[in-house]
């Protein structure tokens, strides 16, 4: 997949609109439907897309990401699209009046002969662009328009809100349902105060990464993966409050038969269930207990 952070001429496309926060299972329905016609047409695929959300420009909003820019640009890739438009989102973009959006963004650039989106999907200044839009002007500009209706789970919306609603609740069974994978976070480990070290569970820290969404405090099962390999572990997100007064939220990972040193180096923290809530408790030992308590929990839950 090519990737393009500014408008260019690419004639004659199958293109998809969307943000597309989590590439979750129906935003999959849309890219693979714009893969499908590209392919059955002998064209190419794009997707034209922002590279922060335009609320975060519209409202001054501090992103709150279901996954990151990058991984987003690679599970986009995953579902076989040929060129990634990622633009940004600035007052050129947002004065423009849909129906002028439309001809002079994408029909002017792309001359596309399909566009996809999702049945919720809005454009243009007061949201005046949407599906009723883009299906009255297929005659005028030349292409076929194609809605996807509401994708669902268990009668559940799958959307990104739905989503980022079950993240912020800790609901990781519902999340994987809805996004077709567990929710994950990836950052660099960094060194704490190696308290863990002391009583026999020591751990891998990253900070929780600012612009996703956050998981409540608590202890759980979870899987870490460095490099190729994936160990079971216990994860703790907070902010220690047993051994610390700071705020800053932190995730911590135990990681069972695991004893080397990853300072330094990229993880990926996969959440699969959790165990309890985080608490501050009365000494080092009760700590230990308890994550005694959950090492035993996440032995069971992998077959240990």
């Amino acid at each position: 997949m090519k990737v393009f952070d500014r408008l260019n001429e690419n004639k004659n496309l199958s293109i998809c609109l969307g943000f597309f926060d989590g590439v979750h299972e129906g935003h999959k329905v849309v890219l693979k439907n714009t893969v499908n016609l590209a392919k059955q047409n002998g064209i190419k695929s794009a997707v034209i897309t922002f590279k922060e959300h335009p609320l975060c420009y519209l409202q001054n909003r501090t992103p709150q990401y279901i996954i990151s820019p990058e991984d987003r640009i690679e599970l986009i890739k995953a579902q076989g699209i040929d060129y990634a438009y990622i633009l940004e989102f600035d007052e050129n973009i947002a004065d423009y009046h849909a129906i002028d959006y439309l001809k002079e963004v994408l029909v002017a650039n792309f001359a596309p002969k399909y566009i996809t989106t999702g049945f919720n999907h809005y454009f243009g200044v007061n949201k005046q662009g949407n599906a009723e839009l883009l299906r009255n002007n297929q005659k005028n500009y030349n292409y076929k328009f194609y809605e996807i209706p509401p994708i669902t789970f268990n009668s559940t919306l799958i959307s990104s809100t739905k989503i980022r609603q079950y993240i912020s609740e800790g609901d990781l069974k519902n999340i994987k349902n809805l996004l077709g994978y567990d929710f994950y976070l990836k950052s660099k480990v960094v060194e704490g105060k190696k308290i863990g070290r002391t009583i026999s569970f020591p751990t891998a820290n990253i900070k929780y990464p600012n612009d996703i969404i956050k998981l409540p405090k608590g202890s759980y099962i979870a899987e870490v993966t460095i490099a190729t390999e994936v160990y079971p572990a216990v994860a703790n997100v907070g902010v220690r409050p047993t051994v610390s007064d700071e705020k800053k939220l932190l995730v911590e990972a135990h990681l069972l038969n695991f004893n080397e040193n990853i300072y330094g180096k990229n993880i990926k923290i996969t959440f699969k269930e959790k165990i309890r809530n985080e608490k501050k408790f009365e000494s080092l030992n009760e700590l230990k207990k308890q994550i005694t308590e959950d090492a035993t929990i996440t032995r069971s839950y992998f077959n240990l």
